[in-house]
């Protein structure tokens, strides 16, 4: 069974090589691609130089999460890939074991996809907490559950994915990850979330710089929450609720 970990990046020459040297470490000895975000520092070279296989993102935009990830996906089925592992770039504490523990499920056939989930600092989590859980408990109780929808550590069939991406209102932005979530259960999907401790990542390290940043995040997870609703018609639900 061949496993593929995917890495979408940009600008991430600090911790790049790094991810790719912890991952290929696990037990299922995984190839690595990285989707370079058309990155202006080193993140490329960094990323051959650790031995993944690199492609460029198929569109020159940005924020352009959910193109790097439908790249991704194209590219390792075109390599044979059975799963698909997609994690963050920006992890410094990544260790070999979270790829064991997203692909084991799916590989027992315990789920058809596995998400991560982990300890994050109090302040941290913003559009998770204010905006994706929220809605989801209005709109879409069936993920109301998952302690972190917009988890960027997703595993699944190379199968399920390429089913997935078909949809052409797969969004192109940071709204990807929470549109897995949905899209694979509105398909009555088993998804299971997986604990992998804590996670630290440089995009957090310095919060106040990253307001602008998570307001972009938020508008397009937003969006996506919404068309999602509007596509399985859950907008109606609002009406059960009162402030």
């Amino acid at each position: 069974m061949k496993i593929v970990v995917v890495f979408p990046a940009r600008n991430e020459a600090d911790t790049i090589a790094k991810c790719i040297e912890v991952v290929k470490q696990s037990k299922y000895k995984p190839e690595v691609l990285v989707v370079d975000g058309n990155s202006a520092d080193t993140t490329r070279n960094e990323s051959l130089r650790a031995g993944a296989t690199v492609i460029k993102q198929s569109k020159g935009i940005y924020p352009a999460k959910g193109i790097a990830m439908k790249d991704g996906i194209k590219k390792a089925i075109k390599q044979g890939a059975d799963i698909i592992v997609f994690l963050d770039a920006d992890i410094t504490n990544l260790t070999p074991e979270w790829v064991d523990l997203l692909v084991d499920p799916v590989v027992e056939k315990e789920c058809d996809m596995s998400r991560g989930f982990y300890r994050r600092a109090a302040y941290d989590g913003a559009v998770t907490k204010l905006i994706a859980r929220p809605l989801s408990w209005i709109l879409f109780p069936e993920i109301a559950h998952f302690n972190q929808p917009l988890s960027g550590e997703i595993c699944a069939t190379a199968d399920l994915f390429e089913t997935l991406v078909k949809n052409r209102n797969c969004p192109a932005g940071w709204g990807i990850d929470i549109w897995f979530l949905i899209e694979a259960a509105m398909k009555n999907c088993h998804i299971a979330e997986v604990y992998l401790g804590s996670k630290v990542h440089t995009s957090r390290q310095n919060y106040d710089k990253d307001v602008i940043k998570l307001a972009k995040m938020a508008e397009q997870v937003n969006l996506t929450i919404f068309k999602e609703a509007i596509k399985y018609k859950r907008i109606d639900n609002i009406k059960r609720y009162t402030l």
